[in-house]
């Protein structure tokens, strides 16, 4: 039996990655409700101006300071006059880039030729000044694996956000939508979470002592900075190759393959991060738990997605989105191995190894742009597969230069990643020939009979050829983890 401490360490992680991403899981449900009513009032040409303001936006909140923030949950001690410095910092900053995007904000319109995205531009610039008033408290509050809290205003956040865009849509607002409701989702979360956490509401501007937060958040940064090239290459060369409207259909079928990928997984990765900060003496063990329990779900989920493109598309977004069918299966193939490529940075950043995760984002930042340059002649599904031959290589990085930093071996990967795969393909090689055999249904009938069916497939494979992947899943849910060693299978 475990020590009552590894018992109680292990209950409080289970306990945060429920309420992290069980909160999730609620707060998206209701986005996901809204978002796909909202696409349904709205053009794909709506889509493709907001995703132009995108890259703009993401490559300043790069420099927002989170970094700052995080760096505060490895502390030992942080102090009240340690928080109001980071406070201050984080204002300054923030500052900084609103202002900073307001002024270019032209340039980016014509660059892409469109000059409603300046104005958008403008109006979104307001955002970062909700920043320092809810990552400071998310960090204090990662500090204390206390995710309750957060996951509560998240919720509240995620309900005013959905509101604000089905009021805007309903009333033809168009693209302005896209814009107003983050915007009401960021300021309800910021106003909450500053709440939950009692954060210091005065800043202090003098900065002795935050060279060490600094030097980690400044690593941190410059990993996101190379992330934004590479996560957003696409859209830089995709806005000057293709018209409005088909960027629309690319970003939105972008944004459907990543559901599981960029809203699913950073929250096990928050959790993972604080946890992993304390549990250093375990080896490569707690990253493989994690890949385990993450692709247990992700992977059929993507096969699923490939499969089942057509009837899909057509029930969650419509007909004049039917384009998206043709590249969903090839984005699932990439974003499978981005979910699992992802789930690597925790674990090198809590062992004090944040270069790690900087040379495989410089890695990508080359990469991606690369794949992306040489796809955008085919229009598309050119872009799809450069998804899919980018990720391959990052994801081959990630591994060959974290392995040996966390105690991996790649054979211990591959064993807690090849019978998912054997079952994931099983799975979807079985709806496939369901397709085949049964008479035509419509879109959501389809849909009805295929869900289910794979499940059941899924799980009847996974339990004849690694019945301990069920098992620890359950334990992890009920928390007799607590009480277990994790399966060899």
């Amino acid at each position: 039996m475990a020590p009552a401490s590894t018992q109680g360490w292990s209950g409080k992680v289970r306990a945060a990655v429920l309420w992290r991403s069980g909160s999730q899981i609620v707060a998206q449900l209701i986005a996901w409700v809204s978002t796909f009513l909202v696409i349904r009032m709205l053009a794909p040409a709506d889509y493709g101006l907001f995703a132009m303001t995108q890259v703009m936006l993401v490559f300043l909140n790069t420099m927002n300071g989170f970094g700052l923030a995080s760096a505060l949950i490895r502390e030992a001690e942080v102090c009240e006059q340690r928080l109001r410095q980071t406070l201050g910092l984080l204002l300054l900053l923030n500052g900084t880039l609103a202002m900073a995007q307001f002024a270019l904000a032209p340039l980016v319109a014509g660059y892409f030729g469109q000059p409603l995205v300046a104005d958008l531009l403008r109006v979104q610039a307001l955002m970062y000044l909700f920043t320092p008033w809810f990552a400071l408290p998310h960090a204090m509050l990662s500090r204390q694996m206390d995710f309750r809290r957060p996951a509560q205003v998240r919720m509240l956040a995620s309900l005013t956000g959905a509101g604000t865009a089905l009021v805007f849509a309903w009333n033809g607002a168009g693209v302005w939508t896209l814009v107003a409701a983050p915007m009401a989702l960021f300021l309800v979360e910021a106003i909450g979470m500053t709440i939950a956490a009692r954060a210091p509401l005065r800043p202090s501007f003098r900065f002795t002592g935050m060279a060490g937060i600094a030097g980690f958040g400044g690593l941190m940064t410059a990993t996101q900075f190379f992330w934004f090239v590479q996560s957003q290459a696409d859209v830089i060369i995709a806005g000057r190759v293709l018209d409005v409207h088909s960027l629309g259909l690319y970003t939105t079928g972008l944004f459907l393959a990543q559901l599981l990928a960029i809203k699913f997984v950073p929250p096990v990765n928050e959790v993972a991060y604080a946890a992993y900060a304390r549990m250093q003496s375990r080896g490569a063990e707690p990253l493989l738990a994690t890949v385990r329990l993450v692709m247990l779900l992700a992977l059929p989920a993507y096969a699923g997605m490939a499969v089942l493109a057509d009837p899909l598309v057509l029930v969650l977004l419509g007909e004049r989105w039917s384009g998206i069918a043709a590249i969903l299966p090839v984005l699932a193939l990439a974003m499978a191995m981005l979910t699992l490529q992802i789930l690597f940075a925790p674990a090198t950043n809590a062992i004090g190894r944040p270069g790690i995760a900087l040379r495989v984002s410089m890695i990508g930042s080359l990469v991606m742009p690369l794949a992306f340059l040489a796809a955008a002649p085919l229009g598309l599904t050119g872009f799809a597969w450069a998804w899919v031959g980018g990720t391959a290589l990052v994801l081959a990085a990630t591994i060959a230069l974290s392995a040996g930093a966390v105690g991996l071996a790649t054979t211990g990967l591959a064993q807690a990643v090849a019978p998912l795969l054997v079952a994931t393909a099983i799975m979807a090689g079985a709806l496939e020939l369901a397709g085949s055999a049964l008479p035509p249904l419509p879109p959501l009938g389809w849909l009805v009979v295929a869900v289910p069916l794979g499940v059941a497939i899924y799980g009847t494979v996974l339990a004849v050829i690694a019945p301990g992947r069920l098992a620890e899943a359950w334990r992890f849910a009920s928390g007799s983890a607590d009480r277990q060693p994790a399966p060899s299978a």
